[in-house]
């Protein structure tokens, strides 16, 4: 396994899940208010804001909550906040892109760089990293949603790329301008999915073990921390024992 997969293994195999759960929930409505405040509040006329909303509900995120940050961002709320991404080099030579959203890039750019420095990496310009993933939109389902079969041609009508099925999900990837239309098409046919969202894809991945590898998931676990953090992206492969071990 690798890439978010591998990642969103590691996050759930570590301790303090409610304190993350309490952060994850934070980071969640700050994507909301921000996709509401820069188009409509109506999630039907605003992609963005649509995909944030399954995203929150994906991890289970209260109605309240997200009624709450749509308000907040269609009240005006939402400015002042800025995208960026950085990327960086953890140990092993693995790629590590980190998706932000701040009101203050000094802040969130000291705390990143400084975070990859006690880990072992180092912080790199724009661009040498991301050439070593693809931009993706993914849209996961159960594995009970559907047969492999009966999955991999509704995503090929959908105009997916590729579906990677599993046990426990099936996880249908597409171009990143084409998952509002991609996850609304598989949305007709099977229900919500459990989550619709960009991610970048790692094209080949680093394989790790022993310490490399143990500092690898340190420091993706110290920058997911950084309240300006949304997201984490690396591409590395480390096995499920190794997983065991480390957690």
């Amino acid at each position: 396994m690798a890439g978010h997969s591998q990642y969103a293994n590691i996050m759930h195999r570590k301790g303090r899940q409610d304190a993350r759960r309490s952060k994850m929930f934070s980071k969640l409505s700050r994507e909301i208010t921000v996709a509401a405040k820069l188009g409509s509040p109506d999630p039907a006329f605003n992609p963005r804001l649509r995909l944030a909303i399954q995203a929150a509900k994906a991890q289970s995120v209260p109605r309240d909550n997200i009624d709450r940050a749509i308000k907040k961002g269609a009240g005006g709320d939402g400015a002042g906040y800025e995208e960026v991404r950085y990327e960086g080099f953890g140990p092993g030579g693995v790629g590590v892109i980190v998706e932000v959203l701040t009101d203050n890039c000094n802040r969130a750019a000291g705390e990143i760089r400084s975070a990859f420095t006690k880990h072992g990496g180092s912080l790199g310009e724009t661009g040498s990293v991301s050439f070593m993933f693809d931009r993706v939109g993914i849209v996961s389902y159960g594995h009970g949603a559907a047969g492999d079969d009966d999955m991999l041609a509704a995503a090929i009508d959908a105009g997916a790329d590729d579906v990677q099925s599993s046990d426990d999900m099936h996880e249908i990837y597409c171009a990143a301008d084409s998952l509002a239309e991609t996850s609304g098409a598989l949305e007709a046919k099977f229900g919500e999915p459990e989550s619709a969202k960009l991610l970048w894809r790692p094209k080949s991945s680093v394989p790790l073990s022993g310490a490399p590898a143990e500092a690898v998931v340190k420091l993706i676990e110290a920058l997911e921390d950084l309240d300006d953090v949304q997201n984490v992206y690396a591409n590395f492969d480390i096995s499920a024992d190794e997983l065991e071990r480390i957690s």
